[in-house]
């Protein structure tokens, strides 16, 4: 009834203004957050090349580095424009992420209307996209620009699909120029985050539903042909992938490296995992650690499950398209991020399900909009069911939110509603260290290595925390283990070089600052001990980077 009293495009800029609004609105508190310790220093305030602001060699910097274990200048050049407008102050950073978000949720929405028609349940999935509380970690955390901002391409590149897909039926010469800008955008999105690797897939679900260019049925030439067309993304595709295989090549130290076997159940276990939490969102974490192992049980009942719904949604393609587009974008998405190719110490993560989980929503609210839709009475019932779902989404979010006003509380959180979680130990260490609190810092990376002792980081921490106490050997020992789990970390290496230099050991300090140098050339601290350590060892030094 209020819907009739407008037309189309006067409701459609209403819903546009109210998902922008209520967005911005309920993350503005994020405004007045801070940086946190975990990888906004080597993304934003201890980068050098970031805080230098827009320059050329800065650019050039960004298209040739793997720094932070991924190739994505773009992203990094993002950061370097925020430096250059907001400094040091995080609210700009974070205005800036917050400003992609809302982008990205009216693009999706827009996205979805155009392809379907309906104006409701786009707004409704949009509406789950922008105010989900999964979604907090890629928006307040200003490290995970790369989210946003290759989500946003990720749209873009959508939108001129479609809009080819369309001219391509009437056999338009405009469809070339938005096959053209398909491509340029998701070369965009692959140098902001390669995650969005997966494109191409979700184009092919996209041409079965909703654009219906080809049928379940039409598998012997359409198909191919549909195929065929997408060459060039999945060029792009395959390249993304090897530049990232070989910038995060050494993103583990070798004694962290699990079995294959092991990382299949975890993806199994994970899969499950985040459905659960896109339903359930509680107990949400920065930091979810690999448990010692999956019970066997567990894994299969995942397994069967998995393999259950694909069978179902894959018999109901051609009555219910949805289900398979929605199902398979999820399964789909997750694939380059569900640890079947280990990176870091995370099981699994928030803010991989910030594209991903779209599948789902819209597996959902199409699939409650048909199930209902001949019955009025009860579609009144899901429509308030579905306005309550929005209102604890935006209550959730807010709550979510307060975590990431500093890092202390971000890791307190974290550690209260995870187990063994030996990375979050480490980071609420270092917070409480930040805030003069070393006593309970020490006990907390002490705590760390007990869960973990093949962790590089907590060891690491640990010895500089004892050489604050003045315990040598101890703090010596812990810092050489650091070393050698983790040879390639450059400021373990050079912090270990500066604590032999200063103890008598200049032959091994040198050593030190020679391997900080191999894996950072531009390291000029490094460089700077290492002439003073040959000054002082008659001549230049032997194997110097000059």
């Amino acid at each position: 009834m209020f819907a009739a009293n407008f037309t189309r495009k006067q409701l459609t800029a209403m819903i546009c203004f109210a998902l922008a609004a209520v967005t911005l609105l309920v993350y503005s508190p994020v405004l007045w957050h801070g940086f946190v310790i975990y990888d906004d220093p080597d993304y934003i305030t201890g980068n050098a090349h970031v805080k230098a602001g827009l320059t050329w060699p800065g650019i050039v910097w960004a298209f040739t580095t793997g720094d932070a274990a991924n190739w994505h200048p773009l992203t990094w050049i993002s950061h370097m424009a925020d430096w250059q407008l907001f400094g040091s102050n995080p609210a700009g950073h974070h205005l800036t992420n917050l400003l992609f978000h809302t982008a990205n949720s009216l693009l999706l929405f827009i996205l979805l209307n155009q392809l379907t028609g309906a104006i409701w349940r786009s707004f409704f999935v949009a509406a789950l996209f922008a105010w989900h509380p999964l979604h907090v970690e890629s928006v307040a955390w200003a490290s995970e620009r790369k989210d946003v901002l290759s989500a946003f391409f990720w749209m873009l590149t959508l939108l001129a699909y479609v809009r080819f897909a369309n001219l391509s039926k009437v056999q338009s010469p405009k469809s070339k120029v938005f096959y053209i800008l398909a491509l340029v955008f998701f070369a965009c999105g692959l140098m902001s985050k390669p995650m969005v690797v997966t494109l191409p897939f979700v184009l092919l679900l996209l041409d079965f539903w909703p654009l219906e260019r080809f049928t379940i049925y039409d598998l012997r030439f359409t198909i191919w042909r549909l195929v065929l067309e997408k060459i060039p993304f999945f060029a792009l595709t395959i390249a993304s992938c090897f530049i990232t295989y070989r910038v995060q090549s050494g993103a583990l130290w070798p004694s962290q490296s699990l079995s294959f076997h092991f990382r299949l159940a975890n993806a199994l276990m994970c899969y499950v995992r985040y459905i659960s939490k896109i339903f359930w969102p509680t107990d949400l974490a920065l930091i979810y650690p690999y448990p010692h192992y999956w019970p066997f049980a567990g894994v299969a009942v995942a397994a069967g499950l998995l393999v259950l719904l694909s069978a179902i949604f894959t018999f109901h393609a051609k009555r219910f398209p949805y289900l398979f587009v929605g199902w398979f974008w999820f399964l789909g998405m997750l694939v380059p991020a569900i640890g079947l190719v280990q990176v870091g110490v995370q099981a699994m993560a928030d803010r991989y399900t910030y594209l991903p989980g779209i599948g789902i929503f819209i597996l959902v609210v199409w699939g409650v909009n048909d199930l209902l839709n001949s019955q009025p009475q009860k579609m009144k019932i899901a429509t308030l069911a579905g306005s309550v779902v929005i209102a604890c989404c935006l209550i959730c979010t807010s709550i979510q939110l307060t975590y990431w006003r500093s890092s202390p509380e971000l890791f307190l959180h974290t550690v209260k509603v995870t187990t063994d979680n030996y990375a979050a130990e480490d980071c609420l260490g270092k917070a409480l260290e930040s805030i003069g609190k070393n006593d309970d810092a020490g006990k907390l990376y002490a705590d760390a290595v007990r869960i973990e002792p093949d962790y590089p980081m907590a060891q690491f921490d640990l010895g500089m925390n004892l050489l604050e106490h003045g315990d040598l050997n101890e703090a010596s020992n812990h810092l050489a283990i650091a070393v050698q789990l983790s040879p390639r970390n450059p400021v373990m290496q050079f912090d270990f070089g500066t604590y032999l230099a200063q103890h008598g050991n200049p032959a091994e300090a040198a050593a030190h600052f020679k391997a900080a140098l191999a894996s950072r050339p531009d390291f000029p601290e490094a460089q700077k001990q290492l002439d003073l350590l040959s000054a002082t060892t008659n001549g230049p030094a032997n194997g110097s980077t000059r």
